[in-house]
């Protein structure tokens, strides 16, 4: 493995603070993923130094973020907001099912006990899990079973969805048909149903579009008369990450940046 060591470089009123040493993995992409947190963790230090002991002594978000694994839709990266904004569930598919304790555990927790206002219910585009319940072989593992669900709504919706011709556009169908069963699962969950009467939390369901990078409110749940809904939304980052040359990264964040490299 070969590693190249950076400077991370720090800028304060004009002037240049003393560089600490990072090592950046050309080959290792997990010492390079450390590489970065050290970059990351010092650039925010660096731009709030009370951001870090704040998160330690608490967390309070307001929406609730039930989504999918993939590794295209990072919930706190595409909604543009920060550590502590989000408490998150995420699964194969983005099923929310009565039947699943580890959802409903994650749902009771953040409804009933960190009081989050939003519970946003997102699917995306390019599903592999809602790709493989239309196909009609055995994935294989747990994931037959886990995909149950989804096969369900594709027999439910069978002719709907045998009228699209195009697999990428019946698979987004499908998408958004989980999306929709998974928010009439959280209006029936006794849990959410009560924080709705008394404290009127909303419930959103929303597509995440990966080619375009824009969710689209598909307008179900208790939000959907919510001015703007039904409108892609793309929110504005707060911190850019970008690569430079040669590893450098560079964090942006307003009007300032900071570079290691």
């Amino acid at each position: 493995m070969n590693i190249r060591t950076h400077a991370h470089t720090k800028q304060q009123s004009g002037q240049e603070a003393d560089a600490i040493a990072i090592p950046i993995a050309e080959n290792d992409q997990f010492a390079y993923a450390l590489s970065s947190n050290e970059a990351w963790a010092g650039y925010k230090n660096h731009q709030n130094p009370t951001f870090f002991p704040k998160l330690a002594a608490g967390q309070s978000p307001s929406i609730l973020w039930l989504g999918c694994s993939d590794s295209r839709v990072p919930e706190t990266t595409l909604l543009g907001l920060q550590p502590g904004d989000v408490f998150v569930h995420r699964n194969i598919a983005n099923v929310i099912s009565p039947t699943d304790i580890n959802s409903s555990a994650v749902i009771e927790y953040a409804v009933a006990h960190l009081k989050v206002s939003h519970i946003v219910l997102c699917g995306h585009t390019c599903c592999g899990g809602a790709a493989a319940a239309l196909g009609d072989s055995r994935v294989g593992g747990v994931l037959d079973t886990w995909l149950t669900p989804l096969k369900a709504i594709r027999r439910d919706h069978a002719e709907e969805l045998a009228a699209i011709k195009d697999a990428g556009d019946r698979a987004i169908r499908l998408a958004e048909l989980n999306v929709e069963k998974g928010v009439q699962n959280l209006l029936a969950n006794y849990v959410v149903e009560e924080h709705i009467r008394t404290r009127n939390i909303k419930v959103h369901g929303v597509v995440y579009d990966i080619a375009s990078g824009k969710i689209r409110d598909l307008r179900v749940g208790n939000a959907s008369a919510m001015p703007g809904a039904g409108k892609e939304m793309a929110a504005p980052s707060k911190m850019e990450v970008l690569q430079g040359n040669h590893g450098v990264l560079i964090f942006k964040e307003g009007g300032s940046a900071m570079t290691v490299g």
